[in-house]
């Protein structure tokens, strides 16, 4: 697999984003999920996979948590590009455990409470979403964070058994604003109040003049260290090169 990941790296060196959502299209015919949480990034990719191979399958994670403007995002963004988003909900007793144990607001408590909950209403859906999947499309950058400085264009992932594709990974924040401006693509209004980065509602805030893209996420955390896990390795580690 190391030597095919390569060859595609070689093959779409120098490509635009929208040719690498279209050559894993050709390659992969129906075995394509595009995971979105609707963010800045993802509002990209959709607008690209929506002209470019619509057959790809596009789902987001319903956590019970989300900001109500994401959920308006949602709806306006499955009506412009006619396709629909389908709803990942995490194990309703698995969450209603969780809380019985350690209460609504867990995840403030511990580093391994809030990875718990993220475990139950993020990751454990995201491995069903992907069940199948030869691909995976994601929107991390490189710029985005710590953790994320060496994300490669495409890569294996071994907690999912499938290639994992990043198309905007040598993106700017700048250039992610300005496809989204002058496409006129539709955004989640959160972002004009300072949210750079947008997950739970208890779990993000705005983010303050000067500080990382993600500084608002989990921000009682050690920052720079911060991941839901959907991105981690089976070793723990950011599954980036």
């Amino acid at each position: 697999m190391e030597e095919k990941i390569s060859n595609y790296i070689s093959i779409l060196n120098g490509k635009p984003a929208d040719e690498i959502i279209r050559f894993f299209g050709k390659e992969f015919p129906g075995e394509v999920a595009f995971a979105t949480s609707l963010g800045a990034e993802d509002q990209v990719l959709f607008e690209m996979i929506s002209k470019t191979d619509p057959s790809v399958h596009v789902f987001t994670l319903d956590t019970g948590r989300l900001f109500p403007e994401t959920y308006d995002l949602m709806d306006i963004s499955e009506k412009k590009y006619g396709m629909k988003i389908k709803v990942m909900f995490p194990d309703a007793a698995s969450i209603q455990k969780m809380v019985s144990e350690h209460g609504i607001n867990l995840f403030f408590d511990s580093i391994e409470n809030r990875k718990l909950c993220c475990r139950i209403r993020k990751v454990e859906p995201m491995l069903k979403a992907l069940k199948g999947m030869k691909v995976w499309i994601t929107g991390l950058r490189r710029s985005q964070s710590e953790n994320r400085k060496n994300t490669p264009m495409v890569e294996w992932d071994d907690t999912y058994g499938l290639i994992k594709v990043n198309p905007l990974f040598d993106w700017s924040e700048d250039q992610v604003w300005e496809y989204l401006r002058s496409h006129k693509i539709p955004y989640n209004t959160l972002h004009d109040k300072g949210f750079r980065s947008i997950g739970c509602q208890p779990c993000t805030r705005a983010v303050l003049p000067g500080e990382d893209l993600r500084a608002g996420r989990w921000w009682w955390e050690e920052s720079g260290k911060k991941e839901c896990g959907i991105h981690l390795r089976k070793n723990g580690l950011p599954s980036q090169g």
